[in-house]
């Protein structure tokens, strides 16, 4: 069963940048590409994905754009900026300190 829930803070921001930086894509195409790479095991919702992309363009890591799906409806393409690069390192870099800390105690014996 996907889970969105119990992902730690600031998880989705760091998921939605990695899903951008290797190409543009839309609200649903996002979701999709989380729940793809993740073997269906994370779902992201709307209501948590669209305040998700609004904080990354007040913040400046995503631009958008309005382009035409494959489908022909109009839809709102977000790719990363320069500055939105330098987050998902810099969250990638806490994200695997915390889960190596969190490794090392589950390993202990």
């Amino acid at each position: 069963m996907p889970k969105a829930a119990g992902l730690p803070p600031g998880t989705l921001v760091m998921l939605i940048l990695r899903v951008l930086r290797q190409e543009p894509r839309h609200g649903y195409a996002i979701a999709q590409k989380i729940r793809q790479l993740s073997s269906d095991q994370l779902s992201v919702e709307e209501g948590s994905l669209y305040p998700a992309l609004q904080k990354l363009l007040a913040n400046g890591w995503v631009k958008a754009d309005w382009a035409t799906s494959d489908t022909g409806r109009k839809v709102r393409s977000y790719r990363i900026t320069p500055k939105g690069l330098k987050q998902l390192e810099s969250e990638q870099d806490d994200y695997q300190r915390m889960a190596d800390a969190i490794t090392a105690i589950l390993e202990s014996t």
